[in-house]
């Protein structure tokens, strides 16, 4: 994942907020300030697990610096390459490396469609209608793995087109997707 931040001053590397952020919004806490309630409460096993140098955890700022200015659609890339490597290897049915990772998911999993609004994006605050970017995620419950993620502008484009693209990319078969679409929006 590229940095979009100055080296200079930059105290902790990129991938240690972001994984951070991670452990937190698993854990429940949402927001920069509850993020960063989050490492001081956890303070020396992150430091200890993640073996940070001198000591330095992130404070809610830097999380939210990297939040705000993240490049989500690059982000996205980069997770859907993750997922397959990691779905591939952590199914443990695998011989190879070399087989197709979902290519193990068996015919008739349920696979869950769902879209949500990222609400530290939103451009115009004002406005009645705010333009924010929404995530839609594929999620396997026999796996308990996200196997994808697509972004959207919410006024640019409908989720319904997301919903296909994402189902094109996952190149699934056999399997029963689902997701809930709200009347108006058909």
């Amino acid at each position: 994942m590229p940095d979009h931040r100055s080296p200079h001053g930059l105290r902790h590397p990129l991938w240690l907020v972001l994984l951070i952020i991670i452990m937190g919004m698993m854990s429940g806490y949402w927001g920069y300030r509850q993020l960063g309630r989050f490492v001081e409460r956890h303070r020396r096993e992150l430091i200890n697990i993640l073996q940070i140098p001198n000591a330095r955890v992130p404070s809610y700022s830097a999380i939210r610096r990297v939040m705000v200015n993240l490049d989500y659609e690059k982000l996205q890339i980069v997770f859907n390459e993750w997922s397959k490597q990691s779905g591939a290897l952590s199914y443990g049915e695998l011989n190879s490396p070399r087989v197709a990772p979902y290519s193990v998911i068996p015919s008739n999993e349920w696979i869950s469609l769902d879209g949500k609004s990222l609400k530290n994006t939103v451009i115009n605050y004002d406005h009645a209608q705010q333009n924010f970017i929404n995530c839609v995620s594929a999620f396997s419950h026999q796996r308990r793995l996200v196997l994808g993620v697509k972004m959207m502008e919410n006024k640019q484009e409908s989720e319904i087109p997301v919903v296909r693209d994402l189902i094109e990319l996952l190149d699934l078969t056999g399997v029963v997707f689902t997701f809930r679409c709200d009347p108006w929006r058909i």
